[in-house]
C-alpha cells in the first residue's frame, strides 16, 4: 500500500483548522465581542468573522481534497475490509452536513455583516437596539456555532476510527477472506 501523506495531511490539517477555529470563535470571538460597547462590538465581531472566512475556506478546501485523495489511495480497502465503506459513507455524510452548516452560517454572517456595525451585545447576542433582520441572524448562529464545531468534532472521530481500521489485526480477517 502506498503511502498517503500529502493527502492525510491536507485532510487532517484543513479538518483541524476547521474544527479549531470555529470553536475558538464561538468560545472566544462572539462573547468577546460584548466587552466593547454596545456601538462597537457589531464592527469588532463582523471584522474577527470576516478574517476568519478566507482561513476558513482554504481549511476546508484542504480537508476536501485531502479527503478525496484518501478515498482514491483507500480504494483497495473500500472494496474489501469489512467496514470501511459504512465508516466512509458516514463520513460523508457528516461532511455534507458539516459543509451545508458552514455555508449557512456564513449566509446568516453576511445578513449581520451587511447591516454596517449593528449595536449588538456580543457576536450572537443582540441589544435592544439591534435590527430585527440582525436578532433573527444572531438566533441562528447562536445555534449554528455550536453545530459546525459538533460536526467537524465528530469528522475527527470518525477520522481516529478509520485509521485504527488501518491497523493490521483489523486489515488480517479481509485478506483472509479474498484469499
Amino acid at each position: 500500500m502506498a503511502r498517503n501523506t500529502l493527502s492525510r495531511s491536507l485532510h487532517d490539517v484543513g479538518l483541524a483548522a476547521w474544527f479549531g477555529g470555529t470553536l475558538a470563535n464561538a468560545i472566544a470571538l462572539n462573547p468577546a465581542a460584548a466587552e466593547a460597547d454596545e456601538k462597537d462590538a457589531g464592527r469588532v465581531v463582523n471584522a474577527g468573522w470576516n478574517r476568519w472566512t478566507p482561513v476558513n475556506a482554504v481549511a476546508i478546501g484542504a480537508h476536501l481534497l485531502g479527503s478525496v485523495g484518501q478515498l482514491s489511495g483507500n480504494r483497495e480497502r473500500l472494496a474489501a475490509q469489512p467496514g470501511v465503506k459504512a465508516m466512509s459513507s458516514v463520513k460523508t455524510v457528516v461532511t455534507v452536513a458539516a459543509l451545508g452548516a458552514t455555508a449557512y452560517a456564513r449566509a446568516l454572517g453576511k445578513v449581520v455583516d451587511a447591516a454596517g456595525a449593528p449595536r449588538v451585545k456580543g457576536g450572537t447576542t443582540p441589544s435592544k437596539h439591534t435590527p430585527a433582520e440582525v436578532v433573527e441572524a444572531q438566533g441562528k448562529l447562536d445555534l449554528m456555532q455550536w453545530v459546525i464545531p459538533a460536526l467537524t468534532g465528530t469528522l475527527v472521530v470518525i477520522s481516529s476510527f478509520a485509521g485504527e481500521q488501518q491497523r493490521g489485526s483489523e486489515i488480517e480477517p479481509g485478506i483472509a477472506r479474498r484469499l
